[in-house]
């Protein structure tokens, strides 16, 4: 399985022609977002219309019910919302919607799943890799979660800091019985990163103590992925000169496509002065990504290190384990949410419309 230096050429063009285009991970981002926007379903009825909308409405008056949402209706509605092209992830999934009762809207959507196999803050916390022992690798794939989309619908997150609401609901007692129940766990940690990192020095995961604590920065050594048309055909003209990259089956398949197209380039290189220009368009690209900051949650139990480390089989609650029940937590919200709200309100920088990337608009790309 190789490539001529001719089509390895070809391959290491399609790289910089793609990734020449963005100078920061937010333009990247919005490009794959516009592309994707061919793919949300037609509706007879604008999906927006289920969107939380009443912006006269005081947190002080809010309410909330977690519900687990259609797959097509929660689908589609992220879309509409988030800035990023949200993945499937692989493993274990729950993935919900949160509606303000009183007007039967919805005012975000999360989706929680399998952890990343390897992360450093998390090493540093639990003080060892999960996959060098098979015990403490069951364990831990018993008792921790990852959070992938924590979105909340604009403009309510901007008005009434949707996203610590958000949040804090996946840290929630009521979160994790859903959890408990859907995959057998005894769930006690919660992860999630920041999606911006060594560029914006604030997330709304900041200022969430004791419900979620900040732990380090992530690794950031890894290329973002080609989307849409440039990766299709870049795909079949490798595939067309070598035959199949990689099996159907296979997991995170995209992914592997493209790191072996990138090691057969090389390959195909190795003995051409063009290899050291590929090398600084793979490198060039790889700093469109950077670090994220990781946030974790114990659900309120103070011997949760222990548990996961397989050092106890018994979860021992905290003092501040009510914290974590979803009524005290909608009542921390609501403090934080009145004061954000009155004074967006008196400075007159209440946002009335609601966001959507199918609207056309110009729309803020961090959410």
């Amino acid at each position: 399985m190789k490539l001529s230096v001719d089509d390895a050429l070809h391959c290491a063009k399609v790289f910089e022609d793609y990734f020449g285009n963005f100078d920061r991970i937010d333009e990247y981002m919005r490009d794959q977002k516009i592309n994707s926007l061919s793919e949300i379903p037609t509706s007879l009825f604008p999906p927006e219309d289920d969107l939380f909308s009443d912006f006269s409405m005081s947190p002080a008056d809010m309410d909330f019910v977690i519900e687990e949402t259609p797959n097509e209706t929660w689908e589609t509605l992220l879309a509409i919302t988030s800035s990023h092209v949200n993945i499937q992830p692989v493993g274990k999934q729950l993935r919900v919607g949160i509606k303000e009762k009183n007007t039967g809207k919805y005012v975000g959507f999360i989706r929680m799943g399998s952890p990343v196999i390897n992360c450093k803050p998390r090493n540093d916390l639990l003080g060892q890799v999960f996959t060098q022992n098979p015990d403490w690798s069951k364990r831990f794939n018993q008792s921790a979660i990852m959070g992938f989309v924590i979105v909340p619908s604009q403009p309510f997150g901007y008005n009434y800091l949707g996203g610590k609401l958000l949040a804090a609901i996946c840290c929630s007692h009521q979160v994790k019985k859903l959890l408990d129940k859907k995959y057998n766990m005894e769930t006690c940690l919660f992860e999630t990163t920041s999606l911006y990192g060594s560029t914006k020095q604030v997330s709304q995961y900041d200022g969430m103590k004791p419900l979620i604590r900040y732990q380090g920065l992530t690794d950031s050594d890894f290329l973002p992925m080609m989307h849409g048309k440039p990766y299709e055909d870049l795909k079949n003209f490798v595939e067309d000169k070598i035959g199949k990259i990689v099996d159907d089956n296979i997991s995170s398949r995209k992914l592997k496509i493209s790191m072996k197209i990138i090691s057969l380039t090389r390959s195909a290189l190795k003995d051409s002065p063009k290899l050291e220009k590929f090398e600084q368009i793979i490198s060039n690209a790889k700093n469109l990504t950077e670090q994220k900051r990781y946030y974790y949650s114990n659900y309120g139990f103070k011997n949760f290190i222990d548990y996961v480390n397989c050092k106890t089989d018994k979860l021992i609650p905290d003092e501040n384990y009510d914290k974590f029940d979803l009524s005290n937590i909608i009542d921390w919200w609501k403090k934080k949410a009145i004061n954000r709200y009155e004074n967006l309100k008196s400075d007159g920088r209440l946002r009335n419309e609601i966001e959507i990337w199918t609207s056309g608009k110009d729309i803020q790309i961090i959410r």
